[in-house]
């Protein structure tokens, strides 16, 4: 896995994400019925623009986290992380009352790749012929498919994502012009490292968006009126959360799910580790607030050092 590590953080590789979930939303009230319940503005995107949303509770807590792509006027691409394209599209049907709109599960007939690397952007530019957008989210077709800039914190990034036959073409493209192939595992490390977020692991049904820091480019705080923001925004203007996901660095391995501790009490749990070829073992930590990065905790008996995220 080091090579392929390498190759994500220090020249480009391919990973095949092709798991992910995927949702259309189609219709003359795509957008409006849209933007009446996440938490994105997303009256202000343009054609070929997109943004990180999230579906929450109506008590503010996490639904699903994706990312939207607007195409055209009536039509937007929504992607999530893998076994929850269900559960978004369920949960914005849920709320289809008197509207033209069509929301439809498309996973199973839907790809993504992502190129990771600082030469993503070139790589995927020669070998598909397209100008890859620089702003984050921007998106340009590509046949069926669409070309996403995808960054990470630290991590450049470009996504393909739309019929899988399309992005199984752009797969063997790009390969085809020399870019390596790279596996789940030395993304993972990498997604960590970047202190992006993954659902069903780092975040949940109880997760409340301050607590994963995802208000930061997720919500909108001047839009109308969406689901859960009543907690979201009392939460901004005159309160704090309980426990906030942080980093640590251990001495060595431990199980996803340990407990946390500092002295005898419990103070979170691991949600989600690797190995990194640099950094040795990381992972991600939901703490207590309290517990500071710097703060000297063990896991399973492990120690370790809570880290700010990104991880430096």
């Amino acid at each position: 896995m080091t090579d392929t590590y390498e190759a994500l953080v220090s020249r480009a590789a391919v990973v095949d994400r092709s798991d992910r979930g995927s949702v259309r939303v189609t219709g003359r009230d795509a957008v409006s019925f849209t933007d009446s319940l996440v938490s994105q503005d997303i009256t202000t995107l343009g054609d070929g623009e997109g943004a990180h949303s999230l579906l929450l509770q109506p008590q503010g807590k996490l639904t699903a986290d994706f990312r939207m792509l607007r195409i055209g006027a009536e039509e937007l691409w929504l992607d999530t992380d893998e076994g929850f394209g269900a559960v978004l599209a369920g949960g914005l049907n849920r709320f289809k009352i008197r509207v033209q709109v069509e929301v439809v599960d498309v996973s199973d007939d839907c790809g993504q790749l992502t190129v990771r690397g600082p030469d993503a952007a070139t790589v995927v530019s020669d070998a598909l012929g397209v100008a890859v957008p620089t702003q984050q989210h921007a998106h340009v077709a590509w046949r069926g498919a669409r070309v996403v800039r995808a960054d990470w914190p630290g991590s450049s990034g470009v996504d393909v994502v739309g019929p899988r036959h399309d992005v199984d073409d752009a797969m063997r493209a790009l390969v085809d012009a020399g870019v390596g192939l790279a596996g789940e595992g030395a993304l993972e490390v990498v997604r960590i490292e970047a202190g992006v977020v993954r659902q069903g692991f780092d975040v949940d049904e109880t997760t409340i968006p301050q607590e994963a820091f995802l208000e930061r480019d997720a919500v909108s705080f001047t839009k109308g009126c969406f689901l859960g923001q009543e907690l979201v925004c009392r939460i901004d203007t005159r309160g704090h959360v309980n426990r906030s996901l942080r980093g640590l660095t251990l001495e060595g391995d431990v199980a996803r799910g340990a407990d946390v501790v500092v002295g005898e009490k419990v103070v979170g749990k691991v949600t989600s580790i690797a190995r990194s070829p640099r950094r040795g073992v990381i992972a991600l930590a939901m703490l207590r607030r309290e517990v500071e990065p710097g703060a000297a905790v063990s896991a399973a008996g492990v120690a370790a050092v809570v880290q700010d995220l990104p991880f430096p």
